[in-house]
């Protein structure tokens, strides 16, 4: 059975573009979590801008995810990834299943440094996709602006079967 967490790691498109090729994920999309808006037309100060990560658990973890994540993320940093900056940039893992938030509040329990760590682990409120615009985006338009270290970015797109 697949499985959903909603990953928050700055802005979204590189969030997306590097997700999608880690092992185990099937499926992604661009969205906003935990906000008070049900429309991509706003106002959505309060949201988080995420991607819907949907996995095989046979295949990956939420440990596997979180680690994931921490290889793109700054996981000290309040509101900010790269140059974006603002709320909508926090990071978190976001579910509506309280096993997800165990084992990611754990993660980070885990860590030498979870004193520093500022990335939110909550239960999931509202979540709306983005618009199409945002779907895939840096796999239609690779030269656009992504906080992600172009290294990273290529990681795992080596390691996926053809």
């Amino acid at each position: 059975m697949i499985e959903e967490v909603y990953l928050a790691g700055g802005c979204l498109w590189g969030v997306q573009e590097f997700i999608r090729h880690v092992p185990g994920v099937v499926k992604t999309e661009a969205g906003r979590a935990n906000g008070s808006s049900s429309s991509t037309t706003g106002p959505y100060d309060d949201y988080v801008e995420c991607v819907k990560t949907c996995f095989d658990p046979s295949k990956t973890s939420i440990e596997r995810l979180m680690t994931h994540l921490f290889e793109i993320i700054d996981p000290y940093s309040v509101d900010q990834q790269g140059a974006d900056v603002g709320r909508k940039y926090r990071t978190g893992l976001y579910s509506t299943n309280t096993d997800h938030l165990t084992t990611a509040k754990s993660f980070i329990a885990n860590r030498e440094d979870a004193d520093r760590i500022t990335v939110e682990v909550l239960l999931l409120t509202n979540y709306v996709p983005s618009d199409a615009e945002h779907q895939d985006r840096l796999t239609r338009f690779p030269d656009d602006y992504c906080h992600i270290p172009t290294d990273l970015m290529k990681k795992y797109r080596s390691t996926e079967p053809n």
